[in-house]
């Protein structure tokens, strides 16, 4: 029997009028919430453990671990659309699904998987809540932030950039300024440097390979462009924040697993 005769048998059987459904309603406002920013919202969302209750949700698996990950999938590729339609970058919007999504291979309870949710649904409100702030910029601007954190290991040049959006280097480079109140060689030297940032809290590479990851022409430069912008250099920054996160509510550090800081 194919699947579609099997679906025609399963809708005319009387079990099915069991299964009723959440309202798309709150999915929406959910996801709506993850990419405008509503970190208020999502956290509510999450401490009160929707994700994970079983009440008028789909059940796409016998298996109650998978059918949760299956869930995750969905939500993630539904957040990340509605975030990207909100003006994520791209590139970012689609790596972050992948590298959440790719976790699923390595959890195996629901506690995992819940857990996994709620820091990838906070993830995105995070990011998206900075971007609602500060974003005012043209579609010209956007495809200029697009193309850089697309290419951010490499060395970019204004030239690349007005080549990628068929303008001239003069043009885009006075609407740049204009748009966002920085040069473009300024924009995609921070930008860099919030990478080394991540790379130095979060990873243990040294200092010659970041320089060389991210296109600094030499170690001495990187050193140099990081303290101008940072305030100290790559091996005291390092020394203080390695493997800390910020809260980006009180902008305060805190260790791994610590949540003093964090409104309830």
């Amino acid at each position: 029997m194919s699947y579609k005769n099997e679906w025609f048998l399963l809708e005319a059987d009387d079990n099915i009028d069991e299964i009723e459904h959440r309202e798309p309603t709150e999915e929406f406002l959910f996801y709506r919430a993850v990419a405008t920013g509503d970190i208020e919202t999502v956290r509510k969302n999450c401490e009160a453990g929707r994700f994970v209750e079983g009440e008028g949700v789909g059940v796409l698996s016998r298996d109650h671990v998978v059918n949760l990950k299956y869930h995750f999938v969905i939500t993630t590729a539904m957040i990340t659309r509605l975030c990207r339609q909100n003006g994520m970058e791209l590139e970012q919007a689609f790596r972050m699904s992948d590298f959440y999504i790719r976790k699923l291979d390595d959890i195996h309870t629901e506690a995992e998987v819940h857990s996994l949710h709620d820091e990838m649904v906070m993830d995105f409100t995070e990011k998206m809540r900075k971007y609602a702030r500060s974003d005012t910029n043209s579609k010209h601007i956007n495809a200029c932030k697009e193309y850089i954190y697309s290419h951010i290991k490499e060395r970019i040049t204004i030239e690349d950039l007005a080549d990628e959006l068929g303008v001239s280097s003069g043009y885009l480079s006075r609407l740049f300024k204009k748009e966002t109140g920085v040069s473009v060689s300024a924009y995609i030297r921070s930008q860099k440097i919030d990478m080394a940032k991540n790379l130095l809290r979060f990873s243990d590479y040294s200092m010659i390979d970041i320089a060389n990851r991210l296109s600094f022409s030499s170690q001495s430069h990187f050193i140099q462009q990081f303290r101008e912008v940072v305030g100290m250099t790559p091996k005291k920054y390092r020394d203080e924040y390695y493997m800390v996160q910020w809260d980006i509510e009180s902008g305060t550090p805190r260790t791994e697993g610590d949540t003093a800081g964090i409104p309830d």
